[in-house]
């Protein structure tokens, strides 16, 4: 086999165009591929439904309703945790005075500057309460359309599914069209499987979240189970961030240090269980992606499309996995993103647990 010098270019530069394509299309395709992921977890309902002899209409308004009813139960718990912060506002000050009292202290012993000279430098650099209220009033107003966005995406996506999955088969010879057939069923159901895999190993870490809090006695142990649980759509940096949190909230509520260190703990077990039983037995190694295309993954997302990219970055990456492994040509790719496969010991101890579950639940 031989690699010319133009067909590498040509590939570099193909990439290029992709990522400056996903970069400048951003307002256009972040509202999409949140819809075309809720619409690929919602399909086996609306499928079961009209199944049932409901109107495909009527079914997909019940999928939507659904995922607005999910939407709102959580937003109205993060919402209710904040209210009750609020109103904690008293102790948060004199936590923030105590703590800006040390800094100050320790910025004129080490540095040299005054508490005075401290303020003005402070007063430079903060922007001015109209430019806060503008983000802010600018922040929520594209969240709200964008949400409005995704739900329209969600209806219909869901609708005319039958005809993408024509128009994709159009691309195809006669010869080759139930080959691709084949490839656009098995994607879409592996998709399904990984997305509702996910929501249930979601699930189980709230869960088990919730026993180790309400062992320990956090405060807002459901809370925070929910959103440790929530956090690990984004492998690694959701753990920390939501360790970091839960241990912050503690601690302002004047958690001791047993407790802080058993909340610590708890993470640590939690993840264990994820990775050796939850993952394996749930998710599967066929879509599980490789720590390096993790990281690669979730910092190309943030470049391009922020926060909302690093949410995406994980499912996109597992659902393009996905169609490399189902088509011959891109196979290579699908095994470079894939992680490695396990170690005999370690695959034998997984099917063993794979088998006694089974056992289980067919009891």
């Amino acid at each position: 086999m031989t690699i010319t010098i133009n067909s590498v270019i040509k590939k570099i530069l193909l990439v290029f165009l992709i990522i400056a394509g996903l970069y400048f299309g951003k307002v256009f395709l972040m509202p999409l591929c949140f819809g075309a992921i809720l619409a690929t977890l919602f399909l086996p309902l609306s499928n079961w439904l009209q199944h049932q002899k409901i109107p495909k209409f009527i079914a997909i308004i019940i999928c939507l309703l659904t995922i607005i009813l999910i939407v709102g139960g959580l937003i109205s718990l993060f919402g209710w945790k904040i209210s009750g912060l609020i109103k904690d506002v008293e102790l948060l000050k004199q936590r923030a005075i105590d703590f800006g009292i040390q800094l100050q202290t320790y910025i004129f012993n080490r540095f040299g500057v005054s508490a005075e000279e401290q303020l003005q430098i402070l007063k430079k650099e903060q922007p001015s309460y109209a430019n806060l209220m503008q983000s802010m009033v600018g922040t929520v107003s594209s969240f709200l359309g964008n949400l409005i966005l995704v739900y329209i995406y969600f209806i219909f996506l869901l609708y005319y599914r039958s005809h993408i999955k024509q128009f994709l088969l159009k691309f195809s010879s006669e010869t080759n069209k139930a080959e691709m057939e084949k490839i656009i069923q098995t994607t879409t159901k592996v998709s399904q499987q990984y997305l509702l895999g996910l929501f249930k190993m979601i699930v189980c870490l709230w869960i088990l979240y919730r026993v180790g809090f309400s062992i320990l006695g956090v405060e807002d142990a459901i809370f925070f189970a929910i959103l440790c649980g929530l956090l690990e759509i984004v492998p690694y940096v959701g753990n920390i961030v939501g360790t970091v949190l839960t241990v912050f909230v503690a601690a302002l509520h004047g958690a001791n240090i047993e407790v802080l260190g058993g909340i610590i703990i708890i993470y640590g077990t939690v993840q264990t269980i994820q990775g050796w039983l939850l993952e394996p037995i749930i998710l599967g190694p066929q879509v599980k992606i490789n720590p390096l295309f993790t990281i690669f993954a979730l910092v190309i997302g943030q470049l391009l499309w922020g926060v909302s990219g690093i949410v995406l970055a994980i499912p996109l990456t597992a659902i393009l996995k996905i169609i490399f492994d189902h088509i011959e040509p891109l196979q290579p790719y699908g095994f470079l993103v894939g992680e490695i496969e396990a170690e005999n010991s370690e695959a034998i101890i997984v099917q063993k647990i794979k088998s006694k579950f089974k056992k289980k639940i067919s009891k």
